[in-house]
């Protein structure tokens, strides 16, 4: 049995380029204990976009062009992964076919015209919804948005998803997390956005309820799609869930 220790490093290892090393074996319990743990990655790496942020507006450059940076230095902080799962996905529900056919586009290696389009519109979206939250100091929000993003992940990996092949990172990590690991990390996302706005506190919370509601219908889509889960549909999920979550925190400032 690992450690929670050993779980986080897995969890950080797998999830960004930090000078960390995980097991070099990794079995389906382990996978699902750093899984558990990915909204704490989500922390660390909306603190980075925050800082990135911060001094960018400090330094006189606009919100948007701070907004693009701070999505540029996750980008990097992730290797790209969840950007190249994002376009690998959308590739793979624009394409017509059985789902072999749709899961073998999305290996293919290169981004077709569905990818592209899905790269630009998110990462737009997301740099200038980051770069408004920054403009109106609403920093704690952009740290929540990255958590959110991770949470979908956990939520995506519950009881009763299957994996889209019998192995690679979908076989590790598909119905490894239960339902109670999912509702303790919806109640923590939750209980974190009401403090974005104390004006709105209800603001937050609906806001995570309703980004997670969609991402679970997203990824029963792929599901569908793709005849189980795969590692690239938790990357979409990540960085579609964080768009939507930092436009519905700016509603209505």
């Amino acid at each position: 049995m690992r450690s929670p220790a050993d779980s986080l490093v897995l969890a950080f290892s797998w999830l960004t380029v930090l000078p960390v090393r995980g097991p070099d074996e990794v079995d389906r319990d382990s996978a699902g204990r750093a899984i558990a743990l990915a909204p704490v990655v989500g922390i660390a790496l909306g603190s980075i976009s925050a800082i990135v942020l911060w001094v960018s507006i400090t330094a006189g450059l606009t919100p948007l062009l701070g907004g693009l940076l701070a999505v540029a230095a996750s980008a990097l902080l992730t290797r790209g992964m969840h950007l190249d799962g994002l376009a690998d996905t959308a590739d793979g529900l624009g394409c017509y076919g059985p789902p072999e056919r749709a899961r073998e586009v999305m290996k293919s290696g290169s981004a077709g015209p569905f990818g592209v389009a899905s790269l630009a519109l998110v990462l737009g979206i997301q740099a200038a919804s980051l770069g408004q939250l920054a403009q109106l100091h609403m920093w704690w929000a952009i740290v929540c948005v990255s958590v959110i993003g991770r949470v979908s992940v956990v939520v995506a990996c519950r009881r009763g998803i299957e994996a889209a092949a019998p192995s690679g990172f979908g076989a590790l990590v598909a119905g490894t997390q239960s339902i109670a690991a999912v509702a303790l990390w919806t109640g923590v996302a939750t209980a974190m956005s009401t403090y974005i706005r104390p004006d709105r506190p209800w603001q937050g919370a609906l806001v995570v309820v309703f980004v997670l509601a969609v991402a679970v219908i997203l990824t029963r889509h792929c599901v569908r799609r793709f005849g189980g889960l795969s590692g690239d549909v938790l990357g979409a999920g990540i960085e579609t869930t964080t768009a939507l979550a930092a436009v519905g925190l700016l509603l209505g400032s």
